[in-house]
């Protein structure tokens, strides 16, 4: 099973991507990122597969992002990276990886899109 989804079960938006996976016959695996957080190597490797920057993947609403002064476009992609590592919560949600492929998929009815291309 190539489809993978990082998934917070208390997010709508995940849920309704799964749904929606779900609804459309696409087998997958979730992925419950919170408590299997990803390695540094995949985080960088679903930014490399979908086009985006370590700050269009932060959680920048997360209150922790303020705290630890990420939200600044100055804010190296180095130290988001190592902010999610450790506080995986940073990580904005649900991420669909289909094989050579990844995209955020806010809001979820972005995932049609992307199964569409």
């Amino acid at each position: 099973m190539s489809v993978k989804v990082w998934f917070n079960p208390r997010c709508g938006t995940a849920r309704n991507v799964v749904a929606w996976l779900t609804d459309k016959g696409i087998a997958h695996e979730v992925r419950e990122y919170l408590k299997e957080p990803p390695s540094r190597a995949e985080i960088e490797d679903v930014l490399k597969k979908s086009g985006m920057t370590a700050h269009e993947l932060l959680r920048a609403k997360e209150a922790l992002a303020e705290e630890l002064g990420l939200r600044d476009p100055a804010v190296s992609q180095d130290t988001i990276l190592s902010a999610m590592v450790d506080n995986p919560i940073l990580i904005n949600r649900p991420v669909v990886i289909d094989g050579e492929r990844a995209a955020l998929c806010r809001p979820s009815e972005t995932v049609a899109a992307f199964f569409s291309s």
